[in-house]
């Protein structure tokens, strides 16, 4: 039943990220990159990281992706118009609904599955804190480099949409 389930969000992660790389319209290819990250956060609850997803929920799908439509409504992006075709509303219709039929049975079919860590350890530290130092010990190295390349994607939106500097 979880094999089903992973391909099926697999498989919705791959297509909305391929969305993401071929919309033509940005705030579209915006969209898409929402629907990734959510799938994204559903892996990691399959992976029994609850923590994880909610931060990828709140930080990623929610104030990276104001952030980047901020951004493209600050730099004014033009979208080349092409004409709605019914058949695709259609066919995104019946696959939406597939998709939520889909969620809705494995949701209601699913069990609680044991955590594979020891309890009293994470009773004693938990799981924020277990996270906060694996990021700030083992991985704190591409966590500066994530910091920097935020900060760079940062101003360079700053430079590219100032007229004149």
């Amino acid at each position: 039943m979880e094999t089903i389930f992973f391909t099926i969000v697999a498989a919705v992660a791959v297509l909305c990220s391929i969305l993401v790389i071929t919309c033509k319209n940005p705030i579209n290819s915006a969209l898409s990159l929402v629907m990734t990250f959510f799938c994204l956060a559903t892996f990691y609850v399959m992976l029994d990281a609850p923590f994880m997803a909610a931060i990828q929920v709140i930080v990623y799908a929610g104030a990276i992706m104001v952030l980047i439509i901020f951004v493209i409504m600050l730099l004014n992006v033009r979208t080349e118009s092409g004409k709605r075709s019914s058949h695709a509303v259609a066919i995104s219709s019946i696959i939406g609904f597939f998709v939520l039929f889909e969620t809705c049975y494995f949701l209601f079919r699913s069990t609680v599955r044991e955590n594979p860590l020891d309890p009293a350890l994470i009773n004693r530290i938990g799981h924020t804190e277990m996270i906060g130092r694996a990021l700030y010990s083992d991985f704190l190295l591409p966590f500066e480099i994530t910091s920097l390349l935020l900060l760079a994607a940062i101003i360079g939106a700053i430079i590219l949409a100032k007229k004149k500097i």
